[in-house]
Parts: C-alpha cells; sequence; structure tokens
C-alpha cells in the first residue's frame, strides 16, 4: 500500500490541480508517518534534462524532455595557465569573466561535464539585493546593475525588473525588515516600508490579512540563470579565457604549501593559483589536493519548488514575493507561477558523495515532504488551488554550516583560492563573488571587508560530513527562519569544551558556541527560572540575560568574578637563537623585544596596515614567546604566521590552545584573592600590569599567571595546564567566597569591553581597519625598524585617515522600552550617512547604550574622503544620530575611553591619547 502510494504520485503526470496534490499528501502523509524518515533520496534515473528555461525561448514552453550527454573525446588542455578554475556553473564563469576584466586572460575554466549542469540550470533566477547585511546587500546589488546593463546591451539574460515584496506575517520580522530597509537607504537602494493593503495593490494575487506589512524593493527583478552563465562565460571567451568541458580534475598538486599544477583527465595543467568553485563537489575536490587537503564545509539537500502551467491574473512583471515566515518564495513563470522555498524539516542528501555524472539531473519528487511548503503556497496565493502544475523540482544544492558563502584563499595552501557554498544564493551573488574574488587573486585583497564569507572562519571540525550533515537540519531553513542578534545554532555542539564545563553548567551557565568551542555567556540567576518562560531568549529589545549579565558585570567591577577563557586561541613560537624576536618584530607594528615577563598587545598589520591579527604577546624566554588571539582567528592566525615564516625552519610555532585551561580573575578582590591561594606576592609593586609569572595554586604547579583581563578592570588570567584546571577553578571558589566571588561569561566581558573602548578583531578591527583609524597608533613603534605594514602606516600618518573609531552613547534612549542596537546599525553625522556600528552594549557604569563603531566623510560616490585631523572631525561642529530600525537616537560621541561612575579602572589598560591623525 505505502510502496504503490508513492508511486501513483511521484509518477502522477501533469496536469495536476494543487488542491489534489495537497489532498494526496495529506493521505501520504498519515500512510507513511511511521517510515518517512527512512526514506532514500535517488536520482532520476537514466534521465537528464536538456536545459532550463531560456530568455530566447519567449512565448514557448520550457523543455524538461530527457536526453543524454556523452564525455568528448580527444580532449586536450594546455600545459600551463596562470589561472585553473574548477566549476561551469554561473560563479566559476563569473569569477573567469572578472579576472578577464581586470587583464587576467590566462585562465582555463574546467567543467567535468557541460556548463550550468551542476546546480545553475535549475536555479530559480531571482535577484533581490535586499540583505540582512550591509556588505551582502552591495554584492547583489552589484549583480543585479550587471545583469540590467547586460540586458540593455542585448546580451539576453532575461532580466525583468519586477520587483519584490518581502512580507511580514510578525510583528519581530517586521523589525528586521525594517532593519533592512535602513542599511538599504544607505546604499542608495530604492526601498519603501509598505502596508498590508500596499502588498495588495502592488501584487493583487496575495492573501494580506494575515500580513503585518513588508517592504517593497522596486529595483530587484530576475533573471534565467543559465543564461547568465553563458553570457560570462562568452565574455570571457572574448577577452581569452579558455573553456573546456567534459574535463575531470583527479587532484590539484602542491608544492611547499603553494599551488603548483593540476592533474585532470585530458593531461596536466602548470599554474599559479587555483579556484575550487565546484558547488556540490567542492568538498571532494578539496580532498583531492595533496599532499595537504583543504577544507570545503559544504553540504548538498534537497530543495524544491513547483512550477504552474500559465493562470489568469498573472502579470509578466508580478514581483517576487518571499514570504520568510511561510519558509517561501514566488515569481511569475512563462504566465504561470514558479513557487517554493526552505522548509524547516530539510533532507540533507548526497552524503557519502554526488553521484558520478550528476548533470543536469533532478531528485526524485517527493510530495509529502513538499506539503508543508505547499500548504504555505496555497495560503499565500490562494488562486493556485486550481492551477495546474508542470513541474516540481527537487534539485540538490550546497550549503554552509552558517548559511554564508564560502569565498578566499584556504588557509591551507598559498593560491588555492574558494567561491562555493552559495547556499541557494548564487546567482544573486554570483556577479559581486566574481567581481571581489578577482580582486582578491589579482591584487591580493578583496576592496572590502569580506570576513563574514572568509573560508578561515572555520576549522577542520567543520569539514566533517556528519557533522555537516545534522548541521544542514538548522542552516537550510535558515534563509526564512527570523535570526535573532547573538541567536546561537543548536546542532553539532559539544564538540570542544574546557574541564570546567561541568562545573559551569551546574552553576547555570548558559552556553554559546565559537570555532566549535562551548563558551559560557552567562549564568542564570537564582530566580531566573519563572522568568524564562516569560521572556524570550533572543529578541530585538531587551533580552531575558539582562539581569544576570549586570549582576556579574557588576561583580567584576566592586567584588571578583571567575570568567573561563579558555577558548581564545594560544600559541606558542620558539627559536634556538634571536630568529623569532627578528620574526615577530617584523610581524607586529608594537615592540617585540621586551624583558622575559612582560606583555605587550599588538597589531599584525598587513602591507596596507590593516588588522591582519590582534593578539596579546607575553615573552618568556630570550627566544620563547606566548601568543594569545581571539578564538575566531584559530585558522586565520595560522595561516598568516606560517606564510610568512623563515623558510629554513629556524621558527617554531605550536598550537597550544588544548593544553591550558584560562581562568579570568576579574575585580579588585582579584589582586587579594590569588594571594590567599599562591605564595608569591601579588600586589602592584611585585606583580605589575602587563608581566607575567609562572607560579603554584593551591596543590597546582606551572601555571602562568599574567595581569590583565582584556576588559580594561584590573585582575589576572591564569593559564593552567588543564589536567589541574578543575582543582585551581576550585580552589578559587571556595577561597573567593570571603569577596564575594562569582562566574561570569562572555556577555559581561563583552560589556565591559564596549564600555571601556576596547576594539576587538572580528567585530570591530578587521583587514581594513589601521591602528591610527582606530585610535591605537600608541601601539605603533614606528622607531623599532622594518615591520609588516610600516610604509603603509608611516603615509597614512602623513596623509590622514579615512575611517575613525568613535564610542557613543546614545540619549534619550529607554533600555527597558525601545529596540536595541546590536550591531550594524548606520550612523548619521549632521543628518548625513557616515557609517555603521559594529558592536554594541549596554554601558552599566555609565548607565548608557553604548555603540562603537566606525565614521568616515563620504563624497557624492559613495567614496570616503581623507581626514586629516580625525579628532576635529569627530568631535568638533558635528551632531549624530543612530538608527535603530527607522528611529533615530541622538549620539554623544568620544574618542577616549569615557569617565565613568566607579572608580576601579585601572589607568594602565587605559589607551593614550594619541595624536590626530
Amino acid at each position: 500500500m505505502q510502496v504503490a502510494t508513492m508511486r501513483f504520485i511521484t509518477q502522477s503526470r501533469l496536469p495536476l490541480s494543487l488542491s489534489l496534490v495537497c489532498r494526496r499528501c495529506q493521505l501520504l502523509q498519515t500512510i507513511m508517518r511511521s517510515s518517512f524518515h527512512c526514506r532514500k533520496v535517488v536520482p532520476v534515473a537514466n534521465t537528464t534534462w536538456t536545459r532550463w528555461y531560456s530568455s530566447s525561448d519567449q512565448g514557448e514552453e520550457p523543455d524538461f524532455s530527457p536526453h543524454s550527454t556523452h564525455a568528448k573525446a580527444n580532449l586536450t588542455v594546455p600545459d600551463q595557465a596562470r589561472v585553473v578554475i574548477c566549476g561551469g556553473g554561473v560563479i566559476g564563469l563569473s569569477v573567469a569573466y572578472h579576472l578577464a576584466e581586470k587583464g587576467w586572460t590566462d585562465v582555463v575554466v574546467l567543467e567535468q561535464g557541460s556548463l550550468t549542469c551542476g546546480t545553475t540550470f535549475h536555479a530559480a533566477g531571482l535577484v533581490g539585493r535586499m540583505r540582512s547585511s550591509r556588505l551582502e546587500s552591495k554584492l547583489c546589488d552589484y549583480s543585479a546593475s550587471l545583469y540590467k546593463q547586460w540586458e540593455s546591451e542585448g546580451d539576453g539574460v532575461g532580466w525583468k525588473q519586477c520587483g519584490s515584496l518581502n512580507v511580514a506575517q510578525t510583528l519581530d520580522r517586521m523589525i528586521a525588515l525594517k532593519r533592512q530597509h535602513e542599511i538599504a537607504k544607505t546604499l542608495g537602494m530604492e526601498c519603501h516600508v509598505v502596508t498590508p493593503s500596499d502588498i495588495k495593490k502592488i501584487s493583487p494575487l496575495l492573501k494580506v490579512d494575515d500580513l503585518q506589512g513588508g517592504l517593497w524593493i522596486p529595483g530587484d527583478g530576475r533573471v534565467t540563470a543559465p543564461d547568465v552563465a553563458m553570457v560570462f562565460s562568452r565574455k570571457a571567451k572574448a577577452k581569452g579565457v579558455k573553456i573546456i568541458e567534459g574535463v575531470s580534475i583527479r587532484q590539484v598538486m602542491t608544492e611547499n604549501f603553494k599551488v603548483a599544477k593540476v592533474e585532470t583527465s585530458a593531461g596536466n595543467i602548470k599554474c599559479e593559483y587555483f579556484v575550487n568553485a565546484a558547488g556540490m563537489w567542492a568538498r571532494t575536490l578539496g580532498k583531492k589536493t595533496v599532499p595537504n587537503r583543504v577544507n570545503v564545509p559544504v553540504h548538498a539537500c534537497e530543495h524544491y519548488y513547483l512550477v504552474t502551467k500559465p493562470m489568469e491574473g498573472v502579470d509578466s512583471l508580478m514581483p517576487v514575493v518571499r514570504d520568510y515566515d511561510n519558509y517561501i518564495y514566488t515569481r511569475e513563470w512563462n504566465g504561470g507561477i514558479l513557487a517554493g522555498g526552505f522548509e524547516p524539516n530539510p533532507i540533507p542528501c548526497f552524503h557519502h558523495g554526488v553521484p558520478d555524472k550528476f548533470e543536469f539531473q533532478l531528485l526524485q519528487e517527493d510530495y509529502d515532504h513538499f506539503h508543508v511548503l505547499l500548504n504555505y503556497i496555497l495560503n499565500r496565493i490562494p488562486a493556485l488551488e486550481e492551477a495546474e502544475v508542470r513541474q516540481v523540482v527537487n534539485g540538490p544544492e550546497s550549503f554552509t554550516p552558517d548559511s554564508q558563502w564560502l569565498l578566499g584563499e584556504s588557509p591551507e595552501i598559498v593560491n588555492y583560492f574558494i567561491a562555493a557554498g552559495m547556499n541557494s544564493k548564487g546567482i544573486a551573488g554570483a556577479g559581486g563573488v566574481g567581481k571581489f574574488m578577482a580582486e582578491w587573486i589579482v591584487d591580493g585583497y578583496p576592496s572590502e571587508n569580506l570576513w563574514a564569507y572568509d573560508i578561515r572562519r572555520f576549522i577542520g571540525h567543520h569539514n566533517n560530513k556528519r557533522f555537516l550533515r545534522d548541521r544542514m537540519q538548522e542552516a537550510f531553513p535558515n534563509h526564512c527562519i527570523l535570526k535573532y542578534p547573538r541567536e546561537e545554532y543548536t546542532s553539532g555542539r559539544m564538540l570542544r569544551s574546557s574541564p570546567l564545563y561541568t562545573r559551569q553548567e551546574v552553576a547555570g551557565a548558559v552556553f554559546g558556541e565559537t570555532m566549535a568551542y562551548e563558551r559560557a555567556m552567562y549564568f542564570n540567576l537564582e530566580d531566573d527560572k519563572d522568568k524564562d518562560n516569560k521572556r524570550r531568549m533572543w529578541t530585538f529589545t531587551k533580552p531575558k540575560w539582562f539581569e544576570a549579565v549586570q549582576e556579574e558585570y557588576w561583580a567584576c567591577k566592586e567584588r571578583v568574578c571567575i570568567m573561563d577563557m579558555s577558548s581564545f586561541l594560544k600559541l606558542e613560537l620558539q627559536s634556538t637563537n634571536r630568529e623569532v624576536v627578528d620574526f615577530l618584530q617584523y610581524m607586529c607594528s608594537n615592540d617585540i623585544d621586551i624583558d622575559v615577563g612582560s606583555i605587550v598587545h599588538t597589531g599584525m598589520q598587513n602591507e596596507r596596515g590593516g588588522h591582519e591579527n590582534d593578539c596579546t604577546i607575553a615573552r618568556l624566554d630570550k627566544s620563547s614567546f606566548f601568543m594569545i588571539c581571539p578564538a575566531t582567528q584559530q585558522s586565520k592566525a595560522w595561516a598568516w604566521l606560517t606564510r610568512h615564516m623563515p623558510q629554513n625552519g629556524s621558527v617554531h610555532l605550536r598550537d597550544i590552545t588544548s593544553m591550558f585551561t584560562a581562568i579570568n580573575i576579574i575585580g579588585p578582590h582579584a589582586q587579594q584573592l590569588l594571594a590567599d591561594v599562591t605564595d608569591i606576592s601579588t600586589s602592584r609593586s611585585d606583580f605589575r600590569p602587563m608581566t607575567c609569572k609562572k607560579m603554584d595554586v593551591g596543590y597546582a604547579s606551572g601555571i602562568l599567571a599574567m595581569r590583565l583581563t582584556h576588559t580594561g578592570e584590573d585582575g589576572f588570567i591564569l593559564y593552567i595546564p588543564s589536567e589541574y584546571a578543575l582543582h585551581v577553578y576550585d580552589i578559587l571558589m571556595e577561597a573567593g567566597k570571603d569577596y564575594g566571588v562569582r562566574n561570569a561569561g562572555y556577555y559581561a566581558l563583552r560589556h565591559l569591553r564596549i564600555e571601556n573602548f576596547f576594539a576587538y578583531w572580528g567585530l570591530d578591527l578587521s583587514e581594513k581597519t589601521t591602528p591610527l583609524e582606530c585610535g591605537r597608533g600608541y601601539r605603533v613603534k614606528f622607531d623599532k625598524g622594518d615591520f609588516l605594514g610600516r610604509a603603509a602606516l608611516l603615509r597614512q600618518r602623513e596623509e590622514g585617515v579615512p575611517q575613525r573609531f568613535v564610542h557613543f552613547q546614545l540619549e534619550d534612549y529607554d533600555v527597558n522600552l525601545d529596540l536595541w542596537p546590536w550591531g550594524g546599525e548606520p550612523i548619521y553625522r549632521n543628518g548625513k550617512y557616515a557609517g555603521l556600528t559594529t558592536t554594541c552594549g549596554f554601558g552599566f557604569a555609565l548607565d548608557k547604550m553604548v555603540c562603537l563603531g566606525f565614521i568616515s566623510d563620504y563624497d557624492e560616490r559613495g567614496q570616503p574622503r581623507i581626514i586629516k585631523n580625525s579628532n576635529d572631525f569627530v568631535m568638533k561642529d558635528a551632531k549624530y544620530e543612530i538608527n535603530i530600525a527607522g528611529s533615530r537616537f541622538p549620539a554623544k560621541p568620544s574618542i577616549y575611553t569615557p569617565k565613568q561612575n566607579v572608580a576601579y579602572l585601572d589607568p594602565a589598560f587605559i589607551p593614550a591619547p594619541q595624536k590626530p591623525y
């Protein structure tokens, strides 16, 4: 009965009304509920699809007739090329085109089948520019402009500027859309907040009585995905790029961790650069790199949509509709409607590898699984109930662990670039991705800060197949599920944790995760059990953890707190003689040749002066250093250091993160608490700030203690051999009872460092921000000799800076009632857009909401002007506002750490005033 019913539905042929499909799906759910989760995913046997609907077929129906593909005989490849790109989909071809635009034409694109045969051929072709971040909106806006230009020039890409409607069913969704609206306005993008009645006028087929409102973006459009790819191909070929179909890559050969040669089914190609744009095959291709494989964390999922026959009332310029609360999107398709979505119960596929010759193929339809989307589709467009279905498409697409693209140079191999993991946003992003990837390859860096998409944000764990399969269940619907600020993933957890995890869990810790490491974000108060049911964990307003973090904050200010900071990256650098000193002096902008037992905070600058790393370095011996970096730097910092290390092997680098548990003791009683459990003096005269000592704590020996906290408060960090961690923690908590000791989490640390104007790499600092722009010029020691980035910083010191890091306090703001800023809010200077906030948090001592962010003086083209005297620009004759979802709040600026209402701030950690660069 079960098999027969499934065959009846999956083999049922058109015409078939959606209402009938819906009733059949309900029947199937009843029959198969107990066994559905065991369904196997298999490709449609022995069939491929000629191509998806081309813009050249105006007025005709799509051709879905099956045909066979065959490998081309007697193929040859050139002996060498400057760049080899694997992947003949829209991404690989866009990279090739943009490389050619920048003058690099010695490029070979290899496609194992035929161009567009992977996921490009069945892409829905939506080009929406409204994204959650300004950067992604900028990338997609470039794509839309490029496609529109090509269409006007006669290059048929099927561009129709039909506009987009993003609708909201809930008030929180409307808040999220309003935040996007304010970001779009800073890009000059036309965008309108609309009411349900407005939506009905724009798109009469939509049901609107359950909507709160939405956004109308008139400049959005849609294209025919294969046609876009073929225009990229044609234009790249015209400039000299070679595109070869029917050639597969057997392995990518490397020498000294650098790309050297590509071995293909048609011969070998020597090359300088390799680009992995293989889509669903990207992870497998990464494993074919020898002798060191490249990690490319992507996994395929089934992705459904249907196409109807022409319907009454469907205009050719019917806008694209994105109904995120219902997981669906719709667009006009040749007089009918294409409707699909990202169901909340996705099915990962190809867990054991994509089948051979999976070209122009789709997966078997499963109306039962599609049923959840179908209900939502019929709810939003009731007229579809009697529509005739032309085709249900189940096409695999690749997704990443955090639903963001994978771009940039791999941390494992020099000149091995990745442009994959498009997360079903490949067509909208293809133009921008190709542009910035070409910049990255040709110039050595992209013109925008792409850390959110950088492949180095992941570690090897994220490439684990089981992890990827499980994470897809959560990452796939993230395209639609409303994601709140700081919201954490729940899948793929509990891999890395410190020995203190169980103690913290018992103490009420609420954990987050960074680089697969479990970190206590805050600790529930005793009366929080009732509050858990009254206020949500994730929100755009005052969060439920506010009171708990407030208590931890004041404990750090007035008593003493224990904070587990084991997740921070810890590196050991050594040499036999002075080699490691010379190496670090060149890599760091601060002076590293300090006394043994001393500590410095320093940036590691690139050739342009930007921060590749922001770290703390302790000198343990004449030729031994201990480096501490943000946890997110694990792949990036390692790659940056190893690629600049002496080739003779004189400097030794070791990742010792897991060897040590780090306990941060913060607060005015930290000094006495530590004195009670050790046998050395902790007084300021004997244990000065920014120094380190070896000590015993309780029965444990060999503990490295540093007098710093990363927050601006006085205190210590103990780096404890992990086998002693529980003993030391218990000793500290027992001895600290007399001082009011308590646990604290990372939220308290974040609020402390934001209030104290401490920038953090990856959130505030990036490869695009220099020390002179962020108030850290005092850390740059120009007179120590040459170092990486010195020339750029000297030039900037002379000429001025394009941006300046500023501390803002919001005025006329109610922390209990107003929407919170979470980062990414537009900053206005004298009514003109000047930049974005980076990180925000409530300053409990200031009793103000605090926002950190960069401001610039933008010209008419949106380019920042050089500011000669940045101090005056920030502070003189300037009124500031910060826009939170459409509400502007006055903001008081500062370029120094503000005076606070308490006297516990340690002056040893406060940045000195710097010259007005």
